[in-house]
């Protein structure tokens, strides 16, 4: 009995140090971890702008003005996307509530400081200054309202007229926006004009020096300058879907009607310039629009259209090309000269 016991014992001592072996030998696991992923990264906007928009941060260019010059700004709420800077008091302020302003459908604001809507027709053009030596019309696009008794439109495009030269300022079509796309289509004398995506970039003409075009911003935003005639600030915007909600313009995703905002500055003008917003620049003006209506409209459709966006045969036409001090003979178009103003970038202009 008692060895059988014995023999029990030492046969279950010995199971259990086997199992210990076994034991040790097995590979060891720490226990598992509850791991939560981090949440994406999502930009913040910035204050005042549309989701998934970056405000403008304008700078004033004029070295003149040392106490504000190349300073940073924050575009007021009101145009967290179109402002620029005033360089005397060193503030931005909106593009579109200065006087020479065209923006938005179309409004405009007159030499005057009047506000005043002309609406015009989709697909035609429209003389918007003519004087002795400068005229500008404006192509418009649009859509048909039909509820309404008029088209939806905007300034697609504009063409200049000074001396004996052409400039052409457009907007390129397309069905979704990105800001990191230039929009912009340029030519001088039917010659294409490609500016570098870089903010400063510059072309000036070799036939005339006066005429220079520069980007205000990387893409979408030029400038176009002749010294001593005018200064034209372009910038290529969409019809956003809070705007065409807001204001039933029905636009889809075919097409954002891309299209311009403008600011005009004028150097010479005559007393006898007109226009739909040329004569608001003239000698004895008086506003025709009626300023107790909530949206106060320029008439006169007929008085200002014209056959194509250089054409000079609408009625109110003033332009001679009388200036001939500075123009030059069509042969000297091939020899423009470009640059883009920034070290070791130039500036491609195919004829």
């Amino acid at each position: 009995m008692y060895r059988a016991v014995m023999h029990l014992f030492s046969a279950s001592f010995l199971i259990i140090l086997m199992m210990s072996v076994v034991a040790a030998a097995a590979p060891t696991y720490p226990p598992p971890t509850s791991v939560t992923p981090a949440p994406p990264t999502v930009p913040t906007p910035t204050p005042n702008t549309p989701s998934g928009e970056t405000a403008k941060r304008p700078r004033c260019r004029n070295p003149n003005y040392s106490f504000c010059y190349n300073i940073e700004h924050t575009c007021p709420a009101a145009c967290p996307n179109g402002c620029v800077v005033d360089c005397v008091i060193c503030k931005p302020v909106c593009s579109c509530d200065r006087p020479g302003a065209v923006c938005q459908d179309p409004r405009f604001v007159g030499n005057d400081g009047i506000t005043f809507y002309f609406h015009g027709k989709q697909n035609r053009d429209f003389c918007l200054l003519s004087d002795s030596n400068l005229h500008i019309n404006g192509h418009f696009i649009g859509k048909r309202n039909q509820n309404m008794k008029r088209d939806f439109t905007w300034v697609q495009a504009i063409g200049i007229l000074f001396d004996d030269h052409q400039i052409y300022i457009g907007a390129r079509k397309t069905a979704t926006w990105d800001e990191s796309v230039d929009r912009v289509a340029l030519s001088f004398d039917e010659q294409p004009i490609y500016l570098p995506e870089l903010e400063g970039a510059k072309w000036q003409s070799e036939v005339d020096p006066r005429i220079t075009i520069s980007r205000s911003s990387v893409t979408n935003r030029i400038t176009v300058e002749v010294e001593g005639n005018f200064k034209i600030t372009a910038n290529v915007v969409p019809i956003t879907e809070e705007e065409s909600s807001i204001h039933n313009y029905a636009i889809t995703s075919e097409d954002c009607y891309a299209h311009l905002d403008l600011s005009f500055k004028f150097y010479s003008l005559s007393e006898d310039v007109d226009g739909v917003l040329g004569q608001t620049y003239a000698k004895n003006y008086v506003s025709k629009v009626k300023m107790g209506a909530s949206m106060p409209v320029m008439g006169g459709d007929n008085r200002f259209i014209t056959s194509n966006v250089f054409a000079k045969d609408c009625p109110v036409a003033r332009f001679t090309g009388t200036d001939s001090t500075h123009s030059g003979p069509s042969t000297e178009y091939a020899s423009l000269t470009c640059g883009s103003g920034i070290d070791g970038t130039g500036v491609v202009c195919k004829r």
